[in-house]
Formats: structure tokens, C-alpha cells, sequence
């Protein structure tokens, strides 16, 4: 079972209080989109073996959002994050390096 710490209340969280909102970090597309962009927000999503970033949202707790990095292959969490973050923060981004000397990067 997956533990994650809400970054807005502190309170480390099964993940049966937790609803899964899939992917982070995307751009998404709505009314005045391409078709293509379009099909490809909705339809197309990374499935990567490993380093993933996805969305959370604390259901049975604060409420709030927030974004978290994981091993899909071994589901081990290097750490969360706000919602409003732009990118990982550095010092998640320093310890996942520490732990897979060969992740690419989040991009």
C-alpha cells in the first residue's frame, strides 16, 4: 500500500484516503485546441517503468492537491510536493538522482 505525506497538512496518508488524479506536469488542452493536441491530452499518457510524477488529491483529509513522485516498478515514493509547483523541486529531483543514478531527468 502507498503512504504519502499531504504537503499542506503533514498527515501521512494511506492511499485509501487519497484520490489518484494520473499524470502530473501536463499542458492541457480544451475548447480551441487542435484536434490533435486535444486527442493527445486526453488519450495519450506516459506509462514509464519507473520515476513517475502524478497528482493526488488528500479526499479524506485537507482536500487539497498536490503532486507526487514514485517507482511504478517498485512503489517507492522519493517524496510530495504542492500542486502549484511548475516543476519537481530541486531537492526531490537531488534525491531521486541519489537513488536511480540513471533517471533522465523529469522531462
Amino acid at each position: 500500500m502507498l503512504i504519502l505525506e499531504c504537503p499542506y497538512c503533514g498527515v501521512k496518508a494511506e492511499e485509501t484516503e487519497l484520490s489518484p488524479g494520473y499524470e502530473a506536469h501536463l499542458k492541457r488542452f480544451g475548447p480551441g485546441s487542435s484536434d490533435e493536441d486535444f486527442e493527445n491530452y486526453m488519450f495519450a499518457r506516459k506509462n514509464p517503468k519507473g520515476v513517475h510524477f502524478e497528482r493526488w488529491r488528500h479526499s479524506y483529509g485537507c482536500g487539497k492537491w498536490f503532486l507526487a513522485a514514485r517507482d511504478t516498478a517498485t512503489l517507492e515514493v522519493f517524496g510530495t510536493y504542492p500542486a502549484q509547483s511548475n516543476e519537481p523541486p530541486e531537492e526531490l529531483q537531488a534525491k531521486i538522482k541519489a537513488k536511480r543514478p540513471d533517471w533522465k531527468g523529469w522531462k
